[in-house]
């Protein structure tokens, strides 16, 4: 059996690469090292690592890493042919594959949790000038996929206005910004307090209006100290 360095050198030459062809090869798979390495590989000097070696075999073309580096694979059911039976073997894996009766299921990829940490402010809350997102009132919480991606903040929603789509206690998710069309859920600053509401912005004027009906809307005229700070996503 071949050393490591032998087999690296032999690969590499069937492809017609040189180390340095190969060292740039491998920087494409982050692999940061110069031709010398490559040469101390070939020459048994040093060893690539489990990373360096994978990354290898893809440059390659190495399919059958236990063949190649450690010799006949006995879970590989080709491993007992010659060229010609291989050949042939494949072959009628690729007429079931064809028909399509053989092919094997492939899952539905799992979204992977990517945790981050958002701020969760409480509402009804104090405002003051405007600076309702610079306050030092909020919950930091971890979160997952559960939340939507364009997320930048939550909102803990207090009492009943929005029922019964928004419950008391609930935390509302919210993507910053400062416009909205009519209709839409968000979180709005007016004359030194925050609310959720829903966007009323149509020939009828400019309000907020709240779900449950027993709350009257909250019209916005023309002196009143009035801003948005996002949208209501989740």
């Amino acid at each position: 059996m071949d050393s490591l360095g032998k087999i690296i050198a032999r690969n590499r030459k069937q492809h017609k690469l040189k180390q340095q062809d190969l060292a740039e090869a491998l920087d494409k798979y982050n692999i940061k090292i110069k031709k010398n390495a490559i040469c101390a590989w070939e020459n048994n000097i040093s060893q690539p690592n489990a990373s360096q070696i994978f990354a290898v075999c893809q440059v390659l073309g190495i399919t059958d890493i236990y063949t190649e580096f450690i010799g006949t694979n006995p879970d590989n059911p080709l491993a007992g042919l010659n060229e010609k039976g291989r050949e042939k073997a494949l072959d009628y894996i690729h007429l079931l594959t064809l028909s399509g009766e053989y092919k094997k299921e492939i899952p539905m990829p799992v979204s992977l949790l990517v945790e981050r940490c958002l701020n969760v402010y409480d509402l009804p809350v104090s405002a003051g000038t405007g600076s309702f997102l610079d306050s030092d009132e909020y919950e930091p919480m971890t979160v997952g996929s559960e939340v939507p991606e364009v997320a930048d903040f939550g909102v803990r929603v207090s009492g009943d206005s929005m029922l019964p789509r928004f419950l008391n206690s609930q935390i509302v998710w919210v993507e910053k910004t400062p416009e909205l069309n009519h209709g839409e859920y968000g979180i709005f600053y007016l004359n030194g307090n925050a609310f959720i509401k829903r966007l009323q912005n149509n020939t009828d004027g400019l309000a907020l209006i709240s779900l449950n009906t027993k709350y009257s809307p909250i019209v916005i005229r023309e002196d009143d100290d009035f801003r948005i700070f996002g949208r209501v996503v989740g």
